[in-house]
């Protein structure tokens, strides 16, 4: 039988294979937007961690959704949590919100078939709408601490079709966090570190090697690793751990010692870093794993 999410998601989901059907631009023969790129997220501004889920849409690019079917498009959605660290930009929910999650959007209404949600939407796990979104994301998850209510609402969503991406995760001590947050939340799981050679890496976009995407301060001071959170641990590599469900379908990826939604919210900041990290990882990937997540 159907889940619940499959059965929202079909025609959302039709339009994904139209995506891989019609196939996808090139990102060498694209440029950065007149106004899309080079701002700070805006989201960690606020004093408050729990606040900044309105933002000002008429400062960036937009488009219109299909006649009749404005409610059957992609909605990138990103996931409202609470944290208990010490609240640096790099550790909350609205990290690099709402740049990184308009411009992804864009690009992904740009670079394929796919018709897309100019509105971001941001979403809290125990939220009935979470049931709407058949892809979620959550960015500086290394503090996270999900309510009960949030883990079943999380375990829910995922266990009826629902999808996660994890990102901006830098560290040992970090990853283990997570880690140890997702037990409670899929205690029958383990995670599974995937090699270059799965068709995430190369759904629509034939990636060679695993990306890795660093911010772009970081990169700016000369360094391609975020030392910033936990300092040197030994292991700079990237690395995506895979969550699977009783059923063995792909649930959700963290993407550790990676912030690849950097280089969709910085796009605009400098022609280099557009170049070697948005063109060549951020964008990649980011049409990847939804279209993955959309058609497995």
């Amino acid at each position: 039988m159907p889940s619940l999410l499959m059965l929202r998601f079909t025609r959302v989901t039709a339009i994904a294979f139209c995506m891989l059907l019609f196939g996808a631009i090139g990102l060498a023969q694209i440029g950065g937007w007149p106004g899309g790129g080079g701002r700070v997220g805006r989201g960690f501004r606020d004093g408050n961690p729990g606040v900044g889920r309105n933002y000002d849409r008429s400062s960036y690019p937009t488009w219109e959704s299909p006649q009749d079917f404005e409610k059957d498009v992609f909605t990138f959605a990103r996931v409202q949590y609470d944290s208990d660290g010490p609240f640096g930009w790099f550790d909350r929910w609205n990290n690099d919100f709402p740049d990184a999650d308009i411009h992804f959007s864009m690009r992904l209404q740009q670079l394929t078939s796919m018709h897309v949600n100019p509105d971001a939407a941001v979403v809290r796990l125990t939220e009935p709408e979470l049931l709407d979104y058949p892809f979620v994301y959550l960015a500086g998850v290394q503090y996270m601490r999900l309510s009960k209510a949030e883990q079943a609402g999380f375990r829910r969503y995922l266990e009826n079709g629902g999808f996660f991406m994890m990102d901006d995760l830098w560290g040992i001590k970090s990853r283990d966090r997570v880690l140890e947050e997702m037990k409670k939340v899929l205690p029958y799981a383990t995670p599974v570190e995937l090699s270059i050679d799965h068709p995430v890496f190369h759904t629509v976009y034939d990636l060679k090697a695993l990306p890795q995407v660093t911010d772009y301060l970081t990169w700016r001071n000369g360094d391609r690793y975020e030392y910033s959170h936990e300092g040197d641990t030994g292991d700079r590599k990237p690395h995506f751990l895979a969550y699977f469900d009783q059923n063995r379908r792909m649930v959700g990826i963290v993407c550790h010692n990676n912030d690849i939604g950097d280089g969709w919210e910085r796009e605009g900041e400098h022609p280099d870093f557009f170049e070697l990290f948005s063109v060549k990882h951020s964008y990649p990937f980011g049409i990847n794993i939804v279209t993955y997540a959309m058609t497995q």
